[in-house]
This record gives structure tokens, C-alpha cells and sequence, in this order.
């Protein structure tokens, strides 16, 4: 597929660039590693007998196993010196994550592994303060979950009779009318525990919003499942210290019971139900996206070229999105735009709701990008791109159809003037089409699907957004639940959190060495120069440089201020004025924890402790969060306060801007069966401003012009520069969809 068709070929040889290289091949460097490189690093590691990991891990957590391989990007400095040209190309490299649960203190190592595609040497890596990963801090594994299950299973078997009773469906030997479970974390109240509440539910379709009012404490941190036990229990507003005691309870008739109604017509399904009412038809098909002329954007490898844009992409395992060497008319404006992290904090009188403090990363939602589904997830003619991650696999695993690139027809002009001649008649009408490039991934968490985008415009705006929809994480309903959230169904309560999804955004405009300052008004009170004695109260600009990291970091709580500006010290427009771009956030981010608590150190830092943060760039400072954080917030692996805490000059320096945004959802009636996306979408654009001399959208030949040629406008001049009529804009081909992913 796409990522297999990148050649390395240049690579192989070691040739030397005396000059830039081939937009391609200068994309290539950014490219996900190909299923036969995952599969050679595979292998190697598998092969170095110190490392002691094994090639099929079992049953068994007590061994040492690869977990996650996946591309090492290239320094910066390594990076720009071969894209500028004069120096050779980087070594490839690929990044890889290692359990070792055979040793006498288990933890979790990160290696570095090259050169490709024939690696030859491993070199273990560390994060900023080479803090040791605890093993408890790990991500939990699909072998671990499979654990959990048989572990339930004997667990809950005092438990049957209970179940069965009052939900008509069970856990202990199961084969039809199954319970499930949902996990939340963290998985404890400090750090080396692996506590997990468990929220126990129907096992049908929308089984997010089927719980039937047990929720389970599994203490899981041994590597010996036998030693796995159930610490608490909650069971319908009341706790119970084991499951011999909720159970004999019951048979004395002693337990308010949970009663969840059967299941037969399901509100979490997707099936229609019910009328509009107006009567308009909806089961046609409604308007779709064409390409009259085919596409206007070209996909080479991973490199994408769109109007006066060019960029390289890639679907990292470990968070999703990443976008390198973002280009608007050849200048680069950004190295790096990426995803970093996605926090869901919960409220709740559940113990499993309380204790929800979700950090997606720890899930590896780059994995979670299944297929999009042409026609609703992305138009029909959009092109698809496969990815292969090697994460928690034997080997790669291909996901299909795991992005999509369309060109989509905004809705709104761009730009466009109708000029009144104030006499029923005009001068001239003028219009730019609206249309944009949109770049999009999904991440499935869970019960969460969240929409990631990316925008390029022609006029140099780009646009990052997210959506949010799926199901809500809703607890079982009672009275006291009431505080935290909203009765969505008889027994299901469904909990209030604040999502805040957090980006990198490495810009450099008009060059690596950047300022960054802030832009708002105050109001001035003047004496009138062309009327005496009388004042005048207008706006005035107030500019504001941010000469330290301290300086640029703006806490929640606090107001943000309008314009966010990142410009050139050295470079001016032809106006006179620094060449610059804006951050113009789209957003409702608030605190969603307490400055000091214990968890806030991780969880705060820094997807909910600032709307920015503007840090000088170093590579010990290459993301903001990662996949340890979610179980082990207390003593996180990245500190992110420590990339501010030194207050070092950000004047004239390499800049990069740490964006969060976010919202505050409580949940309705009108979240069954899913979360809807309007009004559940939030990002920040990135806007020319003064970069340069005007709007670089002119050099669209999509603009229409219309001119009256003569006083009565019974004639009119139209000029154009593509065809006058679109022509036909339906394809015949079926809709199709596969859905799965596996090793090949």
C-alpha cells in the first residue's frame, strides 16, 4: 500500500545532497516504517540473546516482550540540514518499547534501533530527567485483558445467581446474554499500583450504555494472575468489601436491587426509529462531494501537495497525526504539527466514575484509527491510506483505509464582494469559491471516536480540528448521581467531563529563529483634534513581547489574549511590518483539576494547565506527554513543567507553541445513542499575518468576476478561468466497506 510504495533506494546507496532534495524524497525521512522494516526490527531485537524476549509471549506477563515499534523521527538539526540541502540524508531509525517482565525488578525500557533497513545496533534511550519506567506504568496489553476475563470469570462466581436474577445475563460461564466490562484508570491512588474499577454491562450492541449497576475493584499487579484479586465492590449505591459478602447478602433479601429492564429494543442502536416532521425524505441520498475534473491535489509516498501547500504526514502508533515540513509557496512555516495527547476527566457517585481520568495516549491512538467508511466518513472520492502498526502484535498489523484526503467544497466563498451602485444596479461582482484540503484520521477510544483534521486553505490558513462523537462512559443511575451528570435512561446516568486534546506546533516563520508576542486592544481617551473640548474613546493597539517561557505560558483561569503572534525578527513584508503567522484558538478549554493536587501534576501538565505554552525548542522536549502517564500520573515519565521551569529567552530562538483546546460536555437525552458532531468540535487555525503581502489566494484561477456591460444590465460580462459548467458529479460505484485489520 502507500506507506510499501516509499523508496530507499537513495538511502541504500548513501548519496550525498549537494542541494534540496526531491520534494518526495524529502518527505521519505517523515515516513511510517514499512511492514518489512517493522518486521526487521522484529527480528533483530528477537535475535540479541541478552535482551531474553520472546518471540510468542504466552500466557504469561512475567516475560520479557517487544510492545510498540515504530519510526524515530530524525533530529531537527539532522532533519533540516538534508531538506535545506549540503547535508546527507539521516540515518532511519525506529523507536522501539520493551517490557521486561522476566526480571527481578520488571520495568519498561524505550530503545533506539538502526540503522534501516538493515538494523545492526539497539541503544537504550530515556526521557528528559532519566527517570526509570516502573512496570506497573505500562500500557495494558490485550494478553493482559484476556487475563483479566479468566481471572472475572472465577471471581465473580458467587456472583451468578445475582446476575442472573436481576439482569438476566452473566459473567461465570458464559456463551449467550454475556456480561462485559469497561475499565477506567488510572488504576490507583498512587504510584506502583495496578488497581482497575471495572464497570460491569450488557454485552450487546452499545454495550457503553447498558450498565447493570456492579462495578468491580481488581487489584491486577502482579505478574501472577492467580494473585489477582477484587478488593471492593460497589453494587446499586453501596460498597461491599468481597463477593461472598455481596452475595450472601442477597440471599438474605438484605440488597436494594438493580434492576436494569431487558434489553430486547435497544436505544443504543443505531436502527431508525421514529418520524421527522415534516415529512422531507431521508431515506435518499442526500448531497454528495465531487471531482468534476478530477482531483486537484496530488498524493506521492506521504507527501501531499495542495494548491500553494506541501507537507509530509504520517499515522504514528503511539498518538496518532503527526505532520512534518509544512510548506505554504515553498517556505516552510512549521516543522512539526502534531497530535500529543487527548484528556477526558470525569466526575460521578460511582466509584469507576469518580475515578476516571482518561489520557488517551496510554491507549496508542494512532492503533485506534479503524476504517473510515466512504460516504460518511469521508465523501466517496476522497483517497484512503492504509497504515501498519506494530503494537502489541507478533508482528506488523495492517489497518485499512486508516486516513483519508478529499477536497472539500466549503459551503461559503472564500472571499466574495457584490459593489452596489446605491441605485438598484452594481459595478461589479466578484467570488472565490470556498473549497480546502482536509487531511483526516479517527481515534476510537473506547467508547469515544474522536474526528481528527487537518485544513489547508488556499489563501495560507491551515486549521487543525477534532470532533467528538460516540458513545458517552456512562454509570448506573441513582438519585445521588444527579450532581454529575444527566439521566439519559431509566438506569443510566450519563457523566459530566471536559475533553482537552493537546498539539505540538514547531513553527518556523520565515526561518527557525522566531519571537513571539501578543496583540490586543486597549481603549484610549483623547482629546477630539477636530473638535475642541470634546474627548474621543477608541481602541488602540497593545502589543506585548514575550521575552521568557514563563511569560508565554497562559493558564486556564486566565484571559487569553486575541491575537497569538510568532514573527520574524529579521524578515518584513513589503509594508514594513514583521512577517508573521497567529494562533486563533477555537475552544472552550477549562481546568479540569485543583493547581496542586496530587494528579495534577501529570494530568494538568500541560493539557490542563494551559491554553499555551511557548518553550524553546530542544530534542529532550520532543512530546508533551506519553504512553505512561495514564497509569502512573503521580511521578509522570515527562515532566512538562520542567521545559518551562528554567524561564529560558524565547527571543529570536526556535519556538514551539504547545496548544490546548477543549469543552466541557454534560451529557443529554440527546447523546442516545451517540454524542453528535455539531457543536462538538474545537481546534485553532494557523493565519498569515502580515506574512505576506497580500492574500496569496489570488493566484487561484477559480475566482468569477462579473462586470455590466452596458447601464441597463441586460448584459453582462462574466470572466472565468475554469470551465463554465462543472459537468456531471455522480459516481456509480457501490458503497464498500471491509472493517477488519490483522497481520498479513
Amino acid at each position: 500500500m502507500w506507506l510499501e510504495t516509499l523508496a530507499w533506494v537513495v538511502a541504500a546507496l548513501g548519496v550525498l545532497a549537494s542541494t534540496s532534495p526531491a520534494p518526495q524524497l524529502g518527505a521519505s525521512i517523515f515516513a511510517d516504517l514499512t511492514p518489512a522494516e517493522l518486521r526487521a526490527v522484529r527480528s533483530f531485537l528477537l535475535s540479541r540473546p541478552e535482551l531474553g524476549l520472546a518471540a510468542d509471549r504466552g500466557d504469561s506477563l512475567a516475560s520479557n516482550s517487544l510492545f510498540l515499534v515504530e519510526l524515530q523521527v530524525p533530529r531537527k538539526s539532522q532533519a533540516l540540514q538534508f531538506l535545506d540541502g549540503g547535508s546527507p540524508r539521516p540515518p532511519r531509525l525506529a523507536r522501539a518499547i520493551v517490557f521486561f517482565g522476566e526480571q527481578a525488578q520488571p520495568n519498561v525500557t524505550e530503545f533506539v534501533v538502526g540503522p534501516l533497513p538493515r538494523p545492526s545496533y539497539y541503544r537504550a534511550v530515556s526521557y528528559k530527567g532519566g527517570r526509570p519506567i516502573p512496570f506497573a506504568a505500562r500500557p495494558v496489553t490485550l494478553l493482559e485483558y484476556e487475563l483479566m476475563h479468566r481471572r472475572l470469570v472465577e471471581l465473580t462466581e458467587p456472583l451468578d445467581r445475582l446476575l442472573r436474577d436481576t439482569t438476566g445475563f452473566w459473567y461465570h460461564n458464559c456463551s449467550q446474554r454475556c456480561l462485559t466490562f469497561s475499565d477506567v484508570a488510572p488504576r490507583g491512588l498512587g504510584p506502583g499500583e495496578r488497581r482497575s474499577w471495572l464497570i460491569l454491562q450488557r454485552s450487546v450492541e452499545g454495550h457503553f450504555l447498558h450498565p447493570v449497576g456492579l462495578e468491580l475493584l481488581l487489584d491486577h499487579r502482579s505478574r501472577d494472575p492467580r494473585r489477582w484479586a477484587l478488593q471492593q465492590l460497589w453494587y446499586n449505591g453501596q460498597y461491599f468489601a468481597s463477593a461472598q459478602e455481596l452475595a450472601w447478602r442477597y440471599e438474605r433479601g438484605e440488597l436494594a436491587l438493580a434492576r436494569p429492564p431487558t434489553p430486547e429494543l435497544l436505544f443504543s442502536t443505531y436502527m431508525p426509529r421514529g418520524h421527522f416532521g415534516t415529512g422531507t425524505p431521508t431515506d435518499v441520498h442526500g448531497a454528495k462531494v465531487c471531482e468534476p475534473q478530477g482531483k486537484r491535489y496530488r498524493l506521492q509516498g506521504n507527501l501531499v501537495e495542495y494548491g500553494g501547500w506541501r507537507l509530509a504526514l504520517r499515522l504514528r502508533s503511539s498518538a496518532g497525526l503527526q505532520l512534518f515540513d509544512l510548506r505554504f509557496n515553498g517556505e516552510r512555516l512549521a516543522h512539526e504539527l502534531s497530535v500529543q495527547e487527548a484528556v477526558a476527566f470525569y466526575g460521578g457517585s460511582t466509584p469507576a466514575a469518580m475515578q476516571t481520568k482518561y489520557m488517551d495516549a496510554a491507549w496508542g491512538m494512532g492503533t485506534l484509527a479503524y476504517e473510515l467508511a466512504p460516504g460518511i466518513d469521508c465523501p466517496e472520492v476522497a483517497t484512503y491510506l492504509d497504515a501498519h502498526h506494530l503494537y502489541d502484535a507478533a508482528g506488523p498489523v495492517r489497518y485499512r483505509r486508516a486516513l483519508c484526503l478529499f477536497e472539500l467544497p466549503t459551503g461559503v466563498p472564500l472571499r466574495r464582494h457584490f459593489d452596489s451602485d446605491f441605485r438598484g444596479g452594481y459595478r461589479f461582482y466578484g467570488g472565490l469559491e470556498g473549497q480546502a484540503l482536509v487531511l483526516r484520521t479517527t481515534a476510537t477510544v473506547y467508547n469515544y471516536d474522536y474526528i481528527w483534521d487537518v485544513l489547508l486553505y488556499p489563501n495560507g490558513v491551515l486549521e487543525a480540528k477534532v470532533h467528538a462523537t460516540g458513545y458517552i462512559h456512562a454509570t448506573f443511575y441513582t438519585p445521588q448521581g444527579l450532581r454529575y451528570g444527566s439521566r439519559v435512561h431509566r438506569d443510566v446516568l450519563g457523566n459530566l467531563h471536559t475533553h482537552l486534546l493537546h498539539y505540538k506546533v514547531d513553527l518556523d516563520i520565515a526561518g527557525t529563529r522566531n519571537s513571539f508576542e501578543t496583540l490586543d486592544v486597549r481603549f484610549e481617551n483623547i482629546s477630539n483634534p477636530w473638535s475642541a473640548g470634546e474627548r474621543v474613546v477608541q481602541p488602540r493597539l497593545h502589543r506585548q513581547r514575550c521575552r521568557s517561557e514563563r511569560q508565554a505560558a497562559f493558564p486556564f483561569g486566565t484571559a487569553l489574549p486575541r491575537y497569538l503572534l510568532f514573527s520574524s525578527p529579521t524578515q518584513r513584508n513589503r509594508w514594513g511590518h514583521p512577517r508573521s503567522y497567529r494562533i486563533q484558538y477555537s475552544s472552550q478549554a477549562g481546568r479540569v483539576l485543583p493547581r496542586g493536587w496530587r494528579e495534577e501534576r501529570a494530568r494538568e501538565s500541560p493539557p490542563g494547565r494551559y491554553h499555551l505554552a511557548v518553550t524553546r525548542h530542544h530534542e529532550k522536549e520532543a512530546t508533551s506527554s506519553s504512553p505512561y502517564a495514564q497509569h502512573d500520573p503521580w511521578q509522570p515519565a515527562v515532566d512538562f513543567e520542567s521545559f518551562i521551569r528554567n524561564d529560558e529567552n524565547i527571543e529570536n530562538q526556535d519556538l514551539v507553541a504547545w496548544v490546548t483546546v477543549g469543552f466541557l460536555h454534560i451529557p443529554h437525552a440527546e447523546d442516545v445513542p451517540n454524542t453528535a458532531t455539531p457543536g462538538n468540535a474545537v481546534g485553532f487555525f494557523l493565519r498569515p499575518f502580515n506574512f505576506f503581502d497580500e492574500d496569496p489566494s489570488v493566484a487561484s484561477r477559480s475566482p468569477v468576476i462579473v462586470r455590466p456591460r452596458d447601464p441597463a444590465f441586460a448584459h453582462v460580462d462574466v470572466q472565468r478561468w475554469t470551465p463554465a459548467s462543472p459537468g456531471p458529479c455522480v459516481s456509480a460505484e457501490p458503497f464498500g466497506y471491509n472493517g477488519t485489520y490483522g497481520q498479513e
